[in-house]
């Protein structure tokens, strides 16, 4: 710039006001090279035109000399008006000094750099278009800029931008999808504000099908959507909103796989705004989608399931997670219990796998979303229309299994999202069972821990699946494959035999089936359950007090009561904890004689006609042997009234205790309820039933004076004199309660079984008092 004919065609004179610090001297100098470059225009000298171009953009624009830098500025903004149309050809030299001192440390600068490119777009327009990406790229830096006259000059060349790109059809989404997706994760809100208002133009662009690329700036939209200012937040839902009823418009074109993980990421966001957003846009595609949605059930569980238990803070929410889940079982269909998972089927990018993901431990001490270890970014993502609604999908049942059980295991989970876990494992049993006994080994530990649960309602649910997985079809096809977590240790039980019914196995689901002891539909699995069940009550006595009764009554309402009970008097007849067997009998006794869910086993049991109810009654006195008093009442409901006397008479050889005179006392009290309403009428008859009437006396020989001794001697009583109670006609047969001893039954061999169980529960007491007395004598030492 020293030589003066380096400068030409510039006059010196030019070149002087060009450099001057006053702006009216630089303005009157850029008319003169405005006047100028009209002149070579004419003549069509592009040399001279780019040596113009070049002189004020590598002297000028980019010296070292800030008065220079602004000559510079406003010469380029010259050139472009004397050009015209024509500056489409000059746009790169013309633009890329200009954007250079969009970075210029002098706020001045910046401000004249943003008016220079204003004048340049707008003579050049639509020709701007291929130079969008490096335009945006700099005004995407100015909207953040500190100096407000810099941010108001970048607005104004933002919205002359704006006009061009709504008025054209020539825009480059392709091209600039990119450096939308790199710029949408700025911190800044002025940059974020940017971005958001550009995205609503293209999107209000009828040529422009930004939806196409929405995978792209999905997961960066949702991070805006966080922002801490009210006004970004709103412009978001705004954006996020029209794109949502786009895709309801146009599902068929919408890559729905590509966006699933990156919804199921931000449904478990802290924001309550970004998850209710984004649970609602996880509602939608469920719908939309169909089975589609299917490969990514596990992750969207993992999102879903805890907000089921949000309270009314997160009442939105909470609702909005309750459909997604309602709608993404209904995918689940018989047809998928069927599919050969190592058939070549379409191919959708799916979940990770259990072995590619995290373990367990290690998600929960990690700093990410909880369980993020079910999801991964998808690396193929594929797009499929929403109208093939039976697309051939894989069920990831193992993905899905392990979501389930690690929110059931979770002891910090809310009811409400345990209740759903047993619902969708309940769902799957019953849809897929063939596939899902292959877990069951692993969810069977779980779920009878989970009869311990503190809700009434998980128990009813937990019970429900129990009693499926105890009864389902598709249990017996694999023989003898149960519960594998060494919880037996009772030797060699006996399996219960159940005969499998003909075309058993070919069928998916047991509901509409017949349980009767005739026809059972329990399978391997049902004798195990038991087992377990059993030693749970053993090992936490206090679920057995508190909620024994509710579970089995609840279970004999969902399985066949006599199987039930025929299965446990087994189990019980090995029991090495004799206190524990006795307290059991207990129990099972009282809901036998008390429980409305057994009117019909008590029916049965009350007249012993079939072989079954004989063998049943056989089966249960071995075991109420751990219990003198339950089994004078078995003999009772059963109307063996010779039998109970005869054990009365054994009662004489036992330890009476106070907890022995205790059960007397509730037996007489029994006595006195409905369900014994037969026995105190067959008292009326007392020719035909001195037995019975033997035994109530035998029982109130063993109580002491009480209220039960004074409640049992008034009945008594009661008993009418023989003599009184004939009928003047002797030679009718008697219409007597009398029943003969049930044929095929040994009640010798029962009476020696009784003494012979006595007699250990016996050696047990002695053994436990040595026990205690040794001590004792320990503790005096």
């Amino acid at each position: 710039m020293n030589a003066e004919r380096d400068l030409s065609p510039l006059t010196p004179g030019v070149v002087r006001a060009l450099t001057d610090k006053l702006y009216e001297k630089r303005k009157v100098a850029a008319l003169e090279i405005e006047k100028l470059v009209r002149e070579f225009v004419a003549q069509n000298n592009t040399s001279q035109i780019k040596h113009v171009i070049q002189i004020l953009s590598q002297e000028f624009a980019l010296s070292q000399h800030p008065h220079s830098r602004k000559g510079g500025l406003i010469g380029l903004a010259a050139c472009s008006i004397a050009l015209g149309k024509d500056s489409g050809l000059y746009l790169k030299e013309l633009i890329e000094p200009v954007l250079t001192c969009f970075n210029d440390a002098d706020s001045r600068l910046r401000y004249y750099a943003c008016e220079a490119l204003y004048n340049i777009v707008k003579v050049a327009r639509g020709s701007v278009l291929p130079h969008f990406n490096v335009l945006f790229d700099g005004l995407s830096k100015l909207a953040a800029d500190p100096d407000p006259n810099v941010k108001s000059g970048s607005e104004l060349l933002d919205r002359l931008l704006k006009d061009i790109v709504t008025e054209s059809n020539q825009f480059d989404l392709v091209g600039f999808i990119p450096l939308l997706r790199e710029r949408i994760y700025s911190n800044n809100q002025y940059a974020r504000q940017f971005i958001i208002s550009w995205i609503l133009v293209l999107e209000s662009v009828p040529d422009i099908n930004l939806l196409d690329y929405l995978p792209e700036i999905l997961d960066g939209l949702f991070q805006i959507l966080g922002d801490n200012s009210k006004e970004i937040r709103k412009m978001c839902e705004v954006a996020l909103g029209e794109f949502l009823k786009e895709i309801k418009k146009n599902p068929s074109s919408v890559k729905f796989a590509e966006m699933a993980n990156i919804l199921v990421i931000h449904c478990q966001a802290a924001d309550d705004l970004i998850q209710l957003t984004a649970m609602c846009w996880m509602r939608e595609f469920i719908q939309l989608a169909g089975r589609v949605m299917l490969p990514y059930s596990s992750g969207i569980l993992t999102a879903v399931l805890p907000c089921l238990s949000y309270d009314d803070r997160k009442k939105n929410i909470k609702e909005v997670a309750n459909v997604c889940n309602q709608s993404l079982m209904k995918l689940v269909i018989p047809e998928d219990d069927e599919m050969d998972e190592a058939k070549p089927s379409v191919t959708i990018p799916a979940e990770p796998t259990s072995e590619e993901s995290l373990s367990k431990p290690e998600a929960a001490t990690t700093g990410e979303s909880q369980l993020v270890w079910a999801i991964r970014v998808l690396e193929q993502p594929l797009f499929f229309p929403c109208s093939c609604e039976r697309i051939q999908v894989t069920l990831n049942l193992d993905g899905i299994v392990q979501v389930l059980d690690y929110h059931l295991s979770d002891t910090s989970i809310g009811m409400m999202t345990r209740i759903a876990v047993l619902k969708w494992l309940y769902h799957l049993y019953i849809k897929t069972p063939r596939k899902m006994f292959r877990h069951t080994d692993s969810l069977f530990p779980i779920l009878l821990r989970t009869l311990s649960d503190e809700s009434d309602e998980v128990i009813l649910k937990d019970l429900e699946l129990l009693a499926e997985i105890a009864s389902s079809p598709a249990g017996q096809t694999e023989e003898g494959h149960g519960p594998s977590d060494g919880s037996d240790v009772r030797p060699g039980p006996v399996e219960l035999h159940v005969p499998a019914r003909a075309g058993q196995l070919n069928s998916s689901s047991t509901k509409g089936l017949e349980c009767s002891p005739s026809t059972p539909t329990m399978n391997s699995y049902f004798y195990k359950f038991m087992i377990n069940l059993l030693k749970r009550f053993s090992s936490e006595r206090k679920l057995l007090e508190t909620r024994g009764a509710f579970i089995i009554r609840q279970l004999c309402l969902l399985l066949n009561a006599e199987n039930i009970f025929h299965s446990m008097a087994d189990i019980l007849l090995r029991e090495e904890d004799l206190k524990f067997a006795s307290t059991m009998v207990h129990t099972l006794n009282t809901i036998l004689l008390t429980s409305s869910e057994l009117f019909q086993l008590r029916n049965q049991l009350k007249d012993l006609k079939t072989p079954e109810s004989r063998n049943l009654f056989c089966c249960l006195y071995r075991s109420w042997c751990h219990n003198p008093v339950t089994t004078v009442s078995l003999c009772f409901l059963t109307q063996n009234y010779k039998h109970a006397y005869d054990l009365i008479q054994k009662f004489g050889d036992l330890e009476v205790t106070v907890d022995f005179l205790t059960e007397v006392d509730k037996l007489v009290q029994l006595i006195e309820c409905p369900i014994f309403t037969y026995l105190r009428l067959q008292l009326l008859d007392v020719k035909n039933n001195p037995y019975l009437i033997k035994a109530l006396y035998g029982l109130l020989m063993l109580l002491p004076q009480s209220s039960a001794f004074q409640l049992l001697s008034h009945r008594l009583q009661c008993v009418p004199n023989p003599e009184l109670m004939q009928t003047t006609d002797n030679t009718k047969p008697s219409t007597s309660f009398k029943r003969t001893a049930a044929s095929n039954i040994d009640y010798t061999e029962l009476l020696q079984h009784f003494e012979k169980v006595q007699n250990k529960h016996l050696e047990a007491r002695h053994q436990r008092a040595g026990q205690a007395e040794q001590l004792d004598r320990r503790v005096v030492l």
